[in-house]
């Protein structure tokens, strides 16, 4: 369980606080406009109206007793980029502030975030993907890798992960799979596919991405 600050409750930090919480994490929400706070008043574990980008108002917080501090503000970004600085000045261990754009992420990242998160571009940019492909359920990227989770090709069905020659054809392992709401990580090389499941497969990702273009 984490102690976590989310400044800004907008759309996407009144979804940040629902499943921070769901996850077991002790929760402060901040706002300037108390309509903000009403949805989640119920399941975090402090909320308060305030304005953020006034140090006192930080300080009074103990934000160095935080584990995370997000700053969730998409529609002022000068306030964000204040309020990410004054963070880090007044000894918050990590901070993680929204953009919407590269310069904005460039300019938060000079002033004291320790990450930056695109949550509009990220989930444009997985729903793309998932449309734009055959047999794509999901997507998901880990650095350098991508991971998807798609359907068995007919020719695979019937035979094991050693037949198929998985992971030398396709330069690319399967690290999980799904069937009727369960999971199973790592499967056996004698795994034999089925018609009715999912694969969650990962690569590198200029491997993977031409694999799946060929689904």
């Amino acid at each position: 369980m984490k102690s976590i600050l989310v400044i800004g409750i907008g759309r996407f930090g009144k979804h940040l606080c629902m499943d921070l919480v769901k996850n077991g994490n002790d929760v402060m929400a901040v706002d300037e406009r108390e309509e903000n706070l009403e949805d989640i008043l119920s399941i975090v574990t402090s909320a308060k109206i305030a304005d953020c980008t006034r140090e006192e108002v930080l300080r009074s917080f103990g934000v160095r007793n935080f584990d995370i501090c997000f700053v969730c503000i998409g529609t002022n970004f000068q306030s964000s980029l204040e309020i990410t600085s004054q963070l880090k000045e007044l000894g918050a261990p990590y901070v993680i502030s929204k953009a919407t754009r590269d310069i904005q992420a460039k300019f938060l990242l000079r002033n004291g975030a320790d990450e930056v998160v695109y949550p509009d571009r990220d989930i444009a940019k997985r729903i793309s993907v998932k449309v734009s492909a055959n047999h794509v359920y999901d997507y998901m990227e880990v650095g350098d890798y991508s991971i998807y989770e798609i359907q068995p090709l007919e020719e695979w069905v019937g035979k094991s992960i050693k037949e198929t020659d998985f992971r030398a054809k396709y330069n690319a392992n399967i690290l999980g799979i799904k069937q009727e709401g369960k999971s199973m990580l790592l499967p056996s090389a004698d795994y034999v596919f089925k018609s009715d499941e999912h694969l969650m497969v990962i690569g590198e990702k200029v491997d993977i991405n031409k694999f799946v273009k060929r689904l």
